[in-house]
């Protein structure tokens, strides 16, 4: 026991008198902070932030982007407060964005500019982001888990503009992103939804004219699209009347004021066309009443329509249906109408 006992000893000791590497103590640079650095570390690793960035900066001139990624993946974990992390963190979406990975370059850019804020290029990222959501607007697939292409999203679309906004609510590029949010809307036929994005852009953008002129028209457009889409509720055939009034009020020499026009009068058709099937509707119950008082909303509504034409016709036929016989009674409440549908 005795023997073997000191026969580990001398291991051991052999062991601990054997050179090795250990790690460097905490250090503290100007402009990187407190790290605690091994010595060593492979052959891209470096041990001092800047020697890491110049790393992955010279990895991404020459297109080798997966070390270009790792370097400065390490750069900002690593030294999150110096003052090269702001070009690692930019150079991760840069390099994501030119390997065509665009969620991922996106969230990359977004981390910076949330980390990072007073980066020199803030403009910059922001029009990256801008034009990255661009594509997806124009149909590129989102891909699930950032690998699998799975499909369109007009909702992760939008979504990428409300960031880029928010990051630069006055930036070049912020007007046009929330007018493309309405047009995401648009694709969704989600028409309220889209309204609601145009109407933001008119109000927020009130001194930029080309911008809020065009967010106001393509407001009374959606309601108009809404309008067609309802069968019965026809409030949004009011609401784009008054959007495209409202247009031509502050806009009057706006290159779309004749469509507006032309748009009014097809809002007007579309509201005779809306009361006049309610009318119908309640003359096929019955109701002659409500049924008159339809029909001549559709007949007021837009007088030169077929629909005026008819809702006149009908309300002749109804007043002889429900005429006082000569006896003091009314003709059959319960008949049918003569030429009614």
């Amino acid at each position: 026991m005795n023997r073997a006992l000191v026969r580990i000893v001398l291991v051991v000791a052999a062991v601990m008198m054997l050179p090795f590497n250990c790690p460097a103590p905490l250090t503290y640079r100007a402009g990187e902070g407190w790290t605690y650095e091994p010595v060593g570390g492979g052959k891209w690793q470096r041990a001092r932030a800047k020697d890491q960035l110049e790393v992955a900066q010279t990895a991404f001139d020459k297109k080798q982007y997966g070390l270009a990624l790792k370097a400065a993946r390490r750069t900002v974990k690593k030294w999150p407060l110096s003052d090269y992390a702001p070009q690692a963190q930019y150079l991760l979406g840069r390099c994501y964005e030119t390997r065509h990975h665009d969620q991922k370059a996106f969230k990359e850019y977004q981390t910076l500019l949330e980390k990072y804020p007073k980066v020199p290029n803030y403009e910059e990222v922001v029009r990256r982001q801008y034009e990255i959501a661009n594509r997806f607007l124009a149909g590129e697939w989102i891909k699930v888990w950032g690998v699998i292409p799975f499909f369109p999203s007009m909702d992760k679309t939008a979504e990428m503009y409300t960031k880029l906004i928010r990051n630069g609510l006055y930036s070049d590029v912020a007007p046009q992103a929330q007018m493309n949010i309405g047009a995401a809307r648009e694709r969704q036929k989600d028409y309220p939804q889209a309204v609601k994005a145009y109407e933001l852009a008119a109000d927020r953008y009130n001194d930029q004219a080309p911008i809020a002129s065009e967010a106001l028209y393509k407001a009374g457009l959606a309601y108009m699209k809404q309008a067609q889409k309802a069968e019965y509720d026809q409030g949004a055939a009011f609401d784009a009347i008054d959007t495209f009034n409202r247009f031509i009020a502050l806009y009057p020499n706006d290159k779309h004021v004749k469509e507006a026009q032309k748009h009014i009068e097809e809002m007007k058709t579309e509201q005779a066309r809306g009361a006049f099937e309610i009318a119908h509707y309640y003359e096929k119950k019955r109701r002659w009443l409500a049924a008159q008082i339809y029909y001549n909303a559709a007949a007021d509504r837009d007088p030169a329509s077929k629909y005026a034409e008819e809702a006149r016709r009908r309300i002749d036929a109804i007043k002889r249906h429900t005429a006082p016989q000569p006896g003091g009674k009314p003709t059959a409440a319960s008949g049918k109408v003569e030429g009614g549908k």
